[in-house]
C-alpha cells in the first residue's frame, strides 16, 4: 500500500543502521580513550599537589594509559569480536584500578555499554558475572577517591545504580528481541500454513474441475458420437433426418461448450458468467431429451415431495445421473435398449436410481470391479455431501447405480469416499 510502512522497510532500515554502527563505536571509543588519557596527563601534571596523584608513579600512569588504549581499541571492534571486547574492557578496567589510578570516566562509559550489550544478548549465567565484575570495579576503584575526599559514597552508589539500570535495560531489550523473533517465526509459520492450505485448496479445485470436465465431455461427446453415427447411416436414404441429427450434434456441442465455459468462469470473480447457476435436477428433462435424441429409450420417474436442496447437492445429483447415463451408453453393449431413471424424494434423503438392460460388469469384463474413473467420480460426489453410492449388476440383467444424498449435508471425514 503506498505510503504505508512495511516490515521489509523496517528491517532494511535496521540493517543499514547496524552496518553504520561501527562508526558510532569508533567515535565512542576515541572519545572515551581521549577522556581517560587527558585525565592521566592531568594527574601527571599536578604531581604532589593532589593527594591521589602523590602516590602515583610514571610507570603506573603509563600502565593505566595502555589499559585505557587497549579498552578503546577493543571497543571499536566490538561488533566483530563481541566476547573478546567484553574480556578486554573488563581486564583493562581492573588493570587501571590495580595501577592505583582508581576510576577512569572513559572506562566507566565503556563498561556501561558492555554491561548493556552482554545483558541484551546473553542469559544471566553470562550477564550476571559481567555485572558483578563491573560493580566490584566501581566499588574498589572508588575507595581511594572517597578516602581523598574528592567524591561521596552516595555518588558511588549512583554509579552502581546506573550499571544495574543498564543491565535491566539490556534484559528488557533481550526479551523484546526474543518476542519479536518469536512473532516473526510465527508469522512465517502462518504464511507457510496459508500457502499449504492454498495448495490443498488448489488441488481440490483442480480435482473438482477434472470431475466436471469429465462429466461434461464424456456425456456430450458420447451423445454427439451416437447421433453422428446415426446421421452417417441416414445420410443417403433419409438426408432430412440425417440433417436434423447433425443439427442436434451442433446444438449438443454448443451446449457442452457453454457449460464448460460457465464452469471455468466460476474461477474468475470478474467474469459475468460466473454468476450463472450450475445445472441441477430441474434440468433432468433436458438431459433425458438429449439422450433420447440418440435413439435410446429413457424413462424418467420422479416420486415424493421435492425438498429444498443446496446448490452443491443439486449439482452432485445432476452429475451422478449424467455420468450414469454416459456409462450406460458406453458400456451397455448392443443389448442396451432402455434406461430407467428413478428420482425419489424421501423425508430425509434424495434417492437416485439409474438402471439399464445392457451388459453388466461381469458380462462386459469379468475382471472389472465397478471402480472405473467415472464411478469413482460419482462416489466422491456422493461422499462429499454425506451420501452413499452403490453400483452393481441387476438380478435380471443390466447394470444399476443407486445414490442416496441426505438433505442435511454431513461433512466427510478424512479418507472418506
Amino acid at each position: 500500500m503506498p505510503g504505508s510502512l512495511r516490515w521489509g522497510d523496517m528491517t532494511s532500515g535496521t540493517s543499514r543502521w547496524r552496518a553504520r554502527g561501527w562508526l558510532l563505536d569508533l567515535v565512542v571509543a576515541v572519545l572515551a580513550g581521549l577522556w581517560d588519557i587527558n585525565q592521566l596527563m592531568a594527574l601527571h601534571i599536578v604531581g604532589d599537589e593532589v593527594p591521589l596523584a602523590r602516590d602515583l608513579s610514571t610507570s603506573s600512569l603509563v600502565v593505566a594509559g595502555c589499559c585505557t588504549t587497549a579498552a578503546a581499541v577493543a571497543f571499536a571492534l566490538r561488533r566483530r569480536q563481541r566476547h573478546w571486547t567484553t574480556v578486554v574492557v573488563l581486564a583493562a578496567a581492573i588493570g587501571v584500578v590495580a595501577s592505583g589510578v582508581g576510576l577512569a570516566p572513559g572506562l566507566m562509559v565503556l563498561n556501561g555499554v558492555v554491561v548493556y550489550s552482554v545483558s541484551s544478548r546473553e542469559r544471566w549465567p553470562v550477564a550476571l558475572p559481567v555485572l558483578l565484575v563491573t560493580v566490584g570495579w566501581i566499588v574498589v576503584g572508588s575507595l581511594p577517591i572517597v578516602r581523598s575526599g574528592n567524591t561521596r559514597v552516595g555518588t558511588v552508589g549512583m554509579l552502581v545504580l546506573v550499571q544495574l539500570l543498564l543491565a535491566v535495560l539490556g534484559v528488557v531489550t533481550r526479551s523484546r528481541r526474543a518476542r519479536m523473533t518469536d512473532l516473526e517465526e510465527r508469522a512465517r509459520s502462518l504464511e507457510r500454513e496459508r500457502d499449504a492450505r492454498a495448495r490443498v485448496a488448489a488441488a481440490e479445485e483442480r480435482a473438482r474441475i477434472a470431475r466436471e470436465i469429465h462429466d461434461i465431455v464424456s456425456h456430450s461427446l458420447g451423445t454427439m458420437v451416437v447421433m453422428a453415427e446415426g446421421a452417417a447411416q441416414l445420410s443417403g436414404s433419409e438426408p432430412e433426418r440425417a440433417g436434423a441429427l447433425m443439427a442436434r450434434v451442433r446444438d449438443t456441442g454448443r451446449d457442452a461448450t457453454t457449460e464448460m465455459r460457465r464452469m471455468l468462469d466460476v474461477l474468475r470473480d470478474d467474469a459475468p458468467t460466473s454468476r450463472a447457476p450450475q445445472p441441477g435436477l430441474d434440468r433432468l428433462d433436458e438431459l433425458v431429451d438429449s439422450v433420447r435424441a440418440t435413439g435410446l429409450r429413457v424413462e424418467l420417474r420422479v416420486t415424493g415431495e421435492p425438498a429444498e436442496l443446496g446448490a452443491g447437492p443439486d449439482l452432485a445429483a445432476y452429475r451422478i445421473v449424467q455420468e450414469a447415463l454416459t456409462n450406460a451408453r458406453r458400456h451397455g453393449g448392443p443389448m442396451l435398449s432402455m434406461v430407467e431413471i428413478d428420482v425419489h424424494h424421501h423425508d430425509d434423503a434424495l434417492e437416485l436410481r439409474v438402471a439399464d438392460d445392457g451388459r453388466g460388469i461381469v458380462d462386459a469384463d469379468p475382471t472389472r470391479t465397478g471402480d472405473g474413473h467415472g464411478l469413482v467420480g460419482m462416489r466422491e460426489r456422493a461422499a462429499a455431501y454425506g451420501g452413499t453410492l452403490a453400483v452393481g449388476d441387476r438380478p435380471d440383467g443390466g447394470f444399476e447405480v443407486v445414490a442416496v444424498l441426505p438433505y442435511e449435508p454431513v461433512p466427510s471425514g478424512p479418507g472418506r469416499g
